[in-house]
């Protein structure tokens, strides 16, 4: 694959991530009142809750802070994308992944908070679909950046 068209993958990509967030939480926003909560299924619920962190509510209430780490995180990953665009399915999770923040960029710049509203059992804290894109675009990473090093680890253990 070339680098473009792995460039408008990422693109692709994020724009979904980016309209099915936005979709989502602006439909919880206009049927689920602040504090409310409907059971969907057992052990899954639908809230309106609104998170001032990153996250799962890591750094709660520390915009600055927030505004930094995740535009560090950003920065890093869109320079190890443009060093690495050809490689198999890493387009896949940086459009995740920036597709989730973005998602994320624009609740806090519209309201000052992000919108959660998905709770698990447990104590879990409600999140969303960019959170849900990042934890599975980080995992996805993970994959795309160590499945090639371990095929190379296997052929070198088979080469005579």
């Amino acid at each position: 694959m070339s680098a473009l068209s792995a460039w408008v993958r990422v693109a692709l990509i994020l724009l979904v991530v980016v309209a099915a967030d936005q979709l989502s939480k602006h439909l919880i926003r206009q049927s689920i009142l602040p504090g409310e909560e409907r059971n969907v299924l057992p052990g899954l619920q639908l809230v309106n809750t609104r998170n001032r962190g990153v996250a799962f509510g890591f750094l709660p209430g520390n915009h600055l802070g927030v505004t930094l780490v995740v535009g560090l995180a950003l920065i890093a990953l869109i320079v190890y994308f443009a060093l690495h665009a050809t490689r198999p399915l890493i387009w896949l999770p940086t459009g995740m992944l920036i597709g989730g923040a973005l998602g994320n960029i624009l609740d806090r710049l519209r309201d000052g908070s992000v919108t959660d509203f998905i709770k698990l059992p447990l104590g879990w804290p409600p999140f969303n679909l960019a959170d849900t894109s990042i934890t599975l675009g980080v995992q996805l990473l993970i994959f795309a950046i160590e499945a090639p090093r371990k095929d190379e680890a296997l052929r070198k253990d088979s080469a005579p």
